[in-house]
Order: C-alpha cells, then sequence, then structure tokens
C-alpha cells in the first residue's frame, strides 16, 4: 500500500487504466446512447488514454507532476469524441493540484479532484447531469468528507467508490439512460480510470463492477438521442493552434452551428475543439479564421447507426440517390469552364458584371444544381464570401429534402480550383470534406480590382479608379497599373513560400496581358515554380492569384 504517489506509480496507474478501459471498451461502448448512441464511447476513451501512456512513455520526468502533465496533455493531444475531450480535463486537473510535487500525498489527490471536477464542467458548453461530469464531481465531494490529511490509500478508495456510486444513479438523472436501461458509457469509463489508481494505490486489483446492459438493439436506440441532437448529422474535432482570445469568437460561431461544443487547451496555445454540427465545412472554417486547426476528423453518426443516408434511403426525395456530387459557383464563362471540365456541375454567377452575391444569386439557383446532380451526397464550393449564406440556405433547403450536403469554406475560386485537385471519389464523403478544406486553407489567394470610390484602407487613402491589390481580402497595395500590381502581390505570396501559382485573368480590357506580365515575372524570378495561366472571365477583379 502506497502513502505516496511518485513518478513510477503514476506511470502504473495510466498503464492499468489503459488496460482496463481496453479490456472494457466494447461494454463501454454498448453503454452508449447519450448524447448520441453512436456505440464508440470505450473506444474514444481507449484511444485517448492509449494517447496518454505514450506521451508518458516518452516523458522522462522523475516527479510525480512532470509524468501527470505528460499524461494531461497526451490525452488532450488524443482525445477523441466529447468523453475524451473531459477525461483529458479532469487529468490536468490532477495534474494541476501536483504541479510542483515530487510525490504526492492524500491531501494532494483531494485537490487535484476538486480541480479536475472544475476543469470538466468548465470544457462543456452546456453541462448535463447524468453524465461522467456527475460522477466525477460525486468523486471529488466523497473524498472531501475525509477531512484534513488523509491517507492516499483511503483517497484513492473513496474516489473510486464515490465515482461508483454515482455511475449507478445516472439513470435517475438522464432520462435516455433510463429509457434504456443503461447507465452513462463516459461514466462508466471514469469508473474504471479511478478503479486503476485506487489499485495501483492500495495493491489490491480493480474489482469488476456489474454494469448495466443495453435493454435494446442499436437501431432501437437511435430514437432516444438527447433533445436538439437529431437535428445535427456530424462530429467534428481538430486540434488548434490559436490565441487565446480568439477563442470567445470561435465558440460563438460553433454554439451557432450545432450543439455538444467542447474547447479546451493545454495552456501553451494548443486547444482541443470538439462539437456536432451539419456544416463540416462552417465548424473548419470557423477553426481557420480563430488559428491553425490540424489533425482535422469527421465522423458521420448516420454510418454508426446502420442508417443507409448515402442512398437516401428513408429520407424524403433521397431514395434514388447516389454517388458524391461537387457544386461550384462560378462568377465567370472562363472559370465555369474550368470547373466542368474537372467534372464539377457549376452555378454560374455574376458572369457579366458585379460582384457574386449582387447580382441576385438565389439559393434556389444552388438548391436546383444540387438536386439536378442525383448525388446523394454533395460539396459545395461557394468560392466568393458574398455568396456564402445563399449556398448554406441552399444546403438547408437540400438537406431537408434527403440530400448530406457539406459547404467547404473557399474564399475564392483559385481555393475552389485547388480543393477540386484533390477531390478523390474512392475516399469516404467526410474524408472528402476535409481533404478539400485542408486544401482550400492552404491556398493563400490576392486579387486585382478598381476602387469604384474614394475610400480609407488599411493601405492608405485610395481613390475611384486606382488599381487595388487584396490579399486575403485585405487591400495591401494601391496603384495604377493592374500588370503592378499583382506582380507585387505574387511577390508578397511567393516571398512566404510556395510551389504551384494559379493565375486568373478576368473580363476586364487587358486582364490577359497583366496575367502574361505576372507570369513572365515569376518565370524570371522564381524559375522553380509552376505557374498555370487561365481566363477566368470573372468580372470586378482583373486578376486572382492563388499559391500553394
Amino acid at each position: 500500500m502506497l502513502t505516496l504517489l511518485d513518478a513510477s506509480a503514476a506511470r502504473r496507474w495510466c498503464s492499468a487504466a489503459v488496460d482496463g478501459l481496453d479490456a472494457r471498451r466494447g461494454e463501454i461502448d454498448d453503454l452508449n446512447v447519450f448524447p448520441i448512441p453512436d456505440g464508440d464511447t470505450g473506444t474514444n476513451l481507449a484511444l485517448t488514454l492509449q494517447g496518454a501512456a505514450d506521451a508518458v512513455a516518452a516523458d522522462r520526468s522523475a516527479t510525480v507532476g512532470g509524468v501527470l502533465a505528460a499524461m494531461a496533455k497526451g490525452a488532450l493531444m488524443s482525445a477523441r469524441g466529447n468523453s475524451g475531450v473531459i477525461v483529458s480535463q479532469i487529468l490536468a486537473g490532477l495534474a494541476e493540484a501536483c504541479e510542483a510535487a515530487v510525490e504526492a500525498d492524500g491531501a494532494m489527490l483531494v485537490e487535484g479532484l476538486r480541480l479536475a471536477t472544475e476543469a470538466a464542467y468548465a470544457a462543456v458548453a452546456e453541462p448535463v447531469e447524468g453524465t461522467m461530469l456527475s460522477v466525477v464531481r460525486a468523486s471529488a465531494e466523497a473524498v472531501a468528507e475525509l477531512g484534513r490529511d488523509p491517507e492516499l490509500a483511503a483517497v484513492a478508495g473513496a474516489a473510486a467508490t464515490g465515482a461508483a456510486a454515482a455511475l449507478a444513479g445516472t439513470p435517475e438523472q438522464l432520462k435516455v439512460l433510463a429509457e434504456a436501461g443503461v447507465v452513462d458509457a463516459g461514466g462508466c469509463g471514469l469508473v474504471i480510470v479511478l478503479e486503476a489508481l485506487a489499485a495501483v494505490v492500495t495493491g489490491h486489483g480493480a474489482p469488476a463492477a456489474a454494469h448495466r446492459t443495453p435493454a435494446r438493439s442499436r437501431l432501437a436506440l437511435e430514437a432516444v438521442r438527447e433533445a436538439g441532437s437529431p437535428e445535427f448529422g456530424y462530429e467534428v474535432q481538430y486540434l488548434l493552434h490559436a490565441a487565446e482570445p480568439a477563442l470567445a469568437s470561435l465558440k460563438q460561431t460553433l454554439s451557432e452551428l450545432g450543439d455538444s461544443l467542447v474547447v479546451v487547451g493545454t495552456g501553451d496555445g494548443l486547444f482541443n475543439v470538439h462539437v456536432h454540427v451539419n456544416d463540416v465545412g462552417a465548424a473548419i472554417e470557423a477553426g481557420i479564421e480563430a488559428g491553425r486547426p490540424h489533425r482535422i476528423a469527421v465522423v458521420r453518426f448516420a454510418d454508426h447507426f446502420g442508417e443507409h443516408a448515402a442512398d437516401g434511403a428513408g429520407q424524403p426525395g433521397g431514395s434514388d440517390r447516389s454517388g458524391t456530387a461537387l457544386v461550384a459557383v462560378a462568377p465567370g464563362d472562363g472559370l465555369a469552364d474550368l470547373f466542368r471540365s474537372e467534372g464539377v456541375s457549376v452555378v454560374e454567377a455574376g458572369s457579366t458584371g458585379g460582384r457574386p452575391g449582387e447580382r441576385g444569386l438565389t439559393a434556389s439557383q444552388v438548391l436546383a444544381e444540387i438536386l439536378g446532380t442525383g448525388a446523394a451526397q454533395v460539396i459545395l464550393l461557394p468560392n466568393a464570401t458574398a455568396v456564402r449564406e445563399v449556398v448554406e440556405s441552399a444546403a438547408a433547403l437540400a438537406r431537408q429534402q434527403g440530400v448530406s450536403v457539406a459547404v467547404v469554406p473557399t474564399k475564392s475560386p483559385v481555393q475552389g480550383l485547388a480543393a477540386v485537385a484533390v477531390h478523390d471519389e474512392t475516399r469516404r464523403f467526410e474524408d472528402n470534406v476535409i481533404a478539400l478544406a485542408e486544401a482550400a486553407a492552404a491556398t493563400r489567394f490576392a486579387e486585382v480590382t478598381i476602387a469604384v470610390r474614394d475610400s480609407i484602407t488599411y493601405a492608405g487613402r485610395c481613390s475611384a479608379g486606382d488599381v487595388l491589390g487584396l490579399i486575403d481580402g485585405e487591400v495591401v497595395e494601391i496603384g495604377t497599373d493592374v500588370a503592378r500590381v499583382g506582380t507585387s502581390l505574387v511577390r508578397r505570396l511567393v516571398a512566404a513560400g510556395g510551389e504551384l501559382v494559379t493565375v486568373l485573368s478576368g473580363s476586364d480590357r487587358g486582364a490577359s496581358a497583366a496575367a502574361q506580365a505576372v507570369h513572365s515575372y515569376l518565370r524570371s524570378r522564381h524559375p522553380l515554380v509552376e505557374v498555370n495561366v487561365f481566363v477566368g472571365g470573372q468580372p470586378t477583379f482583373p486578376l486572382l492569384i492563388g499559391v500553394e
């Protein structure tokens, strides 16, 4: 029996938790009915703790604080699903309490469970009782009753016992659990983790607690999702490098897009973002606007429920649909031809003048193109911020008619072309959406346009008729010649790195000559960079430039 938890014991706990979750992951998966019955909580927790174990194995810390910190960060980096993110925060609370400790005593573990409870509740946008949140709180309350300076073994035992008692009571707190005849899956996983800690501290084997088994089949459980969840079809999760101030806007955007939102960080600018949505592209775009998302994962819940969403079975208007299609908004005849040559269905907008969205592009036009593809799954490329709202409305209407739709947040036609280039029909729909979104996000874009009125810009004052150069939507250059401004923009972009430059000439007189001037500059100054020049025919922008 241990009186202090040292680095070696913490490592043994991590290993025991992994073994316990791995051995019972199937049991926990079968308990999983909340927030949706997708049967993956046991798997998610096992993979999350395996990530923690990998981090601990690579860590050289000789203190319990160091090992717990590695365990918490590894869990956050590998967190899968809501349950994985929450358990990473529970570990972070324990690590915080022992941060400066070589060895941890019972009092530190009591404080750690208090902090773990606070971190877990803070991580969830809308906490729900009857989940692993209730279980960790009960564990913290149980050890708090032990008084001052409790022995480590007493704390570890009380934590596991209190958690198990709370788990047994979860069906009384959450109706969906009572209806299915199960306890909370995430809470069950947390009990196993705390039982592993008690086993390491006391030297006794972890008890094989009996947990209720599902009273109905997986398909039958589809009907008992949490209120609000049936309207969201996808789980989106990614790691995000971002500054803390950007998180408020990110959380607001994601909360408007869906539910089950969890955003937690490691304290060094890295965050794990989890949300349930319908618009996968918008959820990823929110991350791009906040910082740099990576390790993006998308799960379609229908794949877990045994539904046949891919062919629209059981949904209005979807029974005769199959396959996947791309639909792009193209603001010019040349661009429309470029997209069509790649097998993309096109909604033409602003082909004779005006910015896309200013010529009355409607959701019904986009919807007609979506339905006209005959596909069960459609990826939309808006290719301009101005039409994003229209495209989103069309996507919502299409979903009501049984079509699975994802909007990839392309802000320029050059990003749309980059996205189309990585489309692969052999991939899963969700994987394609991720690949296209990542390709678009990796493409920096510039625009050359003509000022229509006197104004103040980030680059200074401009007058009507001036040539404006924009990078990622912001004016950075003011001049009098399209070719010179275009050359200056591409010089800025390529200076930051790039292997492929795409130049699209617009419908303005002299646009083709300006595009060739940019091409000549690149050939002379950056001969190793591949350059493609196309006639886009877009109005308003004599030049569009993309760098990958």
